[in-house]
């Protein structure tokens, strides 16, 4: 099997404190117990404002050695422009301390709005622009504009891959040509729970799997129960040892093959409002131990 990585989307949210983060746990160490709990973390933060290459240091600083992030690519590139015409403001994102995350760096995850069809010519022009190594992003990153003048990161400690997973709001995706695509790019499909709200979809296209769970029933609410997450550990577990889970919603089988020892996994719960996320975390890490 490859590995499993299960975490959290996020980590500084003040309704965990007291509940998953001790009573009295100081906020500057939220990001260290979190850490100790879990294998990953999806950083969200990125998706609303540019962070600071002092913030991305920081954090692998203070996690574990095999410790990863994935980082969630900035709205103003998904939502604002929908993917046209970004090419400053993906190399500001990737000068923004990005690489900074060194071998603790995940994958890249974009989100796309609901309101944002399937358009497979404005979809191949983005990942024509996606870096696909560490070294890529560097060079991209050096072609920022003055917003990030003098707090610009642009290099790169070892050229390492870099890895791309896309999450789709709109039911026009639903379609075969659109699993093509992603497997033409080597772009992770994203299977996303939302409470039914938004596809679900399991074709992997790419040699990791990236999954999100926003809530079974209640987007970003609800928790999982038992019966939810021996569901979701099966599923995890087929991804990961290269096979089809059963029941799999497929819009283009077969798979393709998986890499030797089976497909990389990463797992973020953001069933966040009730502090249900980290204990589904904990809950379903510990049923695939």
């Amino acid at each position: 099997m490859g590995q499993v990585r299960i975490g959290i989307s996020g980590w500084n949210y003040a309704g965990w404190r007291g509940s998953f983060y001790p009573k009295g746990l100081p906020q500057r160490l939220e990001l260290e117990h979190a850490a100790s709990r879990m294998s990953t973390i999806e950083v969200n933060g990125s998706f609303y404002s540019l962070q600071r290459p002092e913030s991305y240091r920081s954090w692998a600083e203070r996690t574990p050695p095999g410790f990863v992030f994935s980082v969630k690519g900035g709205r103003f590139i998904t939502h604002m422009r929908k993917l046209a015409g970004v090419e400053t403001a993906l190399a500001n994102f990737y000068a923004s301390g990005v690489l900074a995350l060194g071998s603790k760096l995940g994958p890249t995850l974009w989100q796309l709005p609901p309101q944002l069809g399937f358009d497979p010519a404005r979809l191949a022009r983005f990942f024509d622009l996606l870096p696909r190594t560490t070294a890529a992003a560097a060079e991209l990153a050096a072609r920022h504009d003055e917003k990030l003048e003098g707090r610009a990161w642009t290099t790169t400690d070892a050229d390492r891959p870099v890895r791309h997973a896309l999450e789709v709001r709109h039911p026009s995706y639903e379609c075969r040509e659109f699993v093509d695509l992603l497997r033409e790019n080597d772009i992770a499909l994203v299977t996303a729970d939302t409470a039914g709200r938004w596809p679900l979809l399991e074709d992997q296209t790419a040699q990791f799997s990236y999954v999100r769970l926003h809530g079974g029933e209640e987007l970003y609410v609800s928790g999982y129960d038992d019966e939810a997450l021996d569901s979701w550990a099966v599923r995890v577990r087929a991804w990961a040892a290269g096979t089809t889970p059963p029941g799999a919603r497929l819009l283009a089988p077969p798979d393709p093959p998986a890499p030797s020892g089976g497909r990389e996994v990463f797992v973020y719960f953001d069933n966040d409002v009730k502090a249900r996320a980290p204990v589904d975390a904990i809950a379903l890490a510990a049923r695939l131990a």
